[in-house]
């Protein structure tokens, strides 16, 4: 069975760190471009980051300069470091698999997790 686990969320403070994690397993991701989105209350799920295997990335305009991705492939697991977290950065954070990155930037994903929460209080 394969499946995303992320963890890491929480309650936090603007200004603050937080490390989400999304751990892989039932098959290797190596090859797939591996992502991150969110969905706050009553909105749209929208694309935070993602990253190829070779190490190339993307970011979303909104957290570019504060969110770093990163992944071990070794491990099957990806990584969404978030600083200097503001409020508007509530939501649900979701991690995804794809087979290219047009897929993946369209909210096209062969693989989802559940989600972990991130709050971000003023």
């Amino acid at each position: 069975q394969v499946q995303l686990v992320e963890s890491g969320g929480g309650l936090v403070q603007a200004g603050s760190s937080l490390r989400l994690s999304c751990a892989a397993s039932g098959r290797t991701f190596s090859s797939y471009v591996m992502g991150w989105f969110r969905q706050a209350p009553g909105k749209e799920r929208k694309f935070v980051a993602c990253r190829w295997s070779d190490g190339s990335t993307s970011y979303a305009d909104s957290v570019k300069g504060r969110f770093t991705m990163s992944r071990d492939n070794a491990n099957n697991t990806v990584y969404l470091q978030m600083n200097s977290l503001k409020p508007e950065d509530t939501a649900m954070y979701y991690c995804a698999a794809a087979r290219t990155f047009s897929s993946l930037r369209a909210g096209v994903a062969e693989y989802w997790g559940q989600g972990t929460q991130v709050t971000v209080s003023s």
